[in-house]
């Protein structure tokens, strides 16, 4: 048996549309999950599935969905189980980030990272462990946290706050729910380039600074996280319960 196939599962990639989560999703494919994309943009959504299918030959599917309300996490996972029978793996990967210097900072900014960040990302967890504990399925649940749960950088403090709930959070989860079988780990990545971080990387000192520090030499690209996901949403990690893996060229240890 192969401990790494993702044959016969689905697998939901919340922000799977672009970034460093359509990266996954089609790592998910080629390992052999039928994969459905998850964000807001149907017209996104549909470009990326076909992008992916026709690289993969998968089954891929875009489903757009609100999920800034605990109805609509509940909602996208009976229709995706509806189509596809279950959900067996959830990567929990939407992203935003507001940058300003903490005396400039609004509530209603701090709110809405807070929000996609984590609130969210616990409420599409919770929705979508209920479905596996219900189901008897042993699955896998994925949060895409950051190297910045481990950093204080400036202009950035509820997006770093809350990648370090993340952490925390994602190990309270899997405390909870490897009684019924169910895996809940995290991936930190590093330094990636994306529409997120573009404004970062529109600095060229602080490339400079980035691969000076990265003991691999250069930062990430999306296609170097598959390996994590494809492990952490297969039965090669069943015993891994908790834990966030960093995948940032060397970062951390520098």
């Amino acid at each position: 048996m192969d401990i790494f196939s993702l044959k016969g599962k689905t697998a939901i990639v919340v922000g799977g549309s672009k970034g460093l989560c359509k990266g996954i999703a089609t790592g998910f494919s080629q390992a052999g999950a039928d994969v459905v994309l998850v964000s807001r943009k149907q017209n996104e959504l549909d470009a990326a599935a076909i992008d992916i299918s026709n690289k993969t030959g998968g089954v891929v599917k875009g489903i757009s969905a609100d999920i800034t309300s605990v109805e609509g996490c509940k909602e996208l996972v009976d229709k995706v189980a509806e189509e596809f029978g279950h959900v067996d793996i959830l990567l929990n990967g939407a992203g935003l980030n507001i940058r300003k210097p903490i005396i400039e900072y609004l509530e209603e900014d701090w709110d809405k990272v807070m929000d996609v960040q984590l609130k969210y990302v616990f409420f599409m967890g919770q929705a979508v462990a209920k479905h596996m504990i219900e189901k008897n399925i042993k699955g896998k649940i994925i949060n895409i946290g950051s190297l910045n749960s481990e950093l204080g950088l400036k202009n950035m403090v509820a997006y770093v706050a809350a990648k370090g709930g993340i952490k925390q959070m994602t190990k309270a989860m899997a405390h909870e729910l490897a009684q019924y079988g169910i895996s809940v780990n995290a991936i930190g990545p590093g330094y990636f380039e994306t529409e997120m971080t573009k404004p970062i990387f529109e600095n060229p000192d602080n490339i400079r600074r980035f691969k000076e520090r990265i003991p691999f030499g250069r930062t990430g690209f999306p296609e170097d996280l598959i390996g994590t996901a494809v492990f952490l949403a297969s039965t090669a990690s069943d015993y891994i319960v908790g834990q966030t893996i960093y995948v940032d060229g060397g970062y951390l240890i520098n």
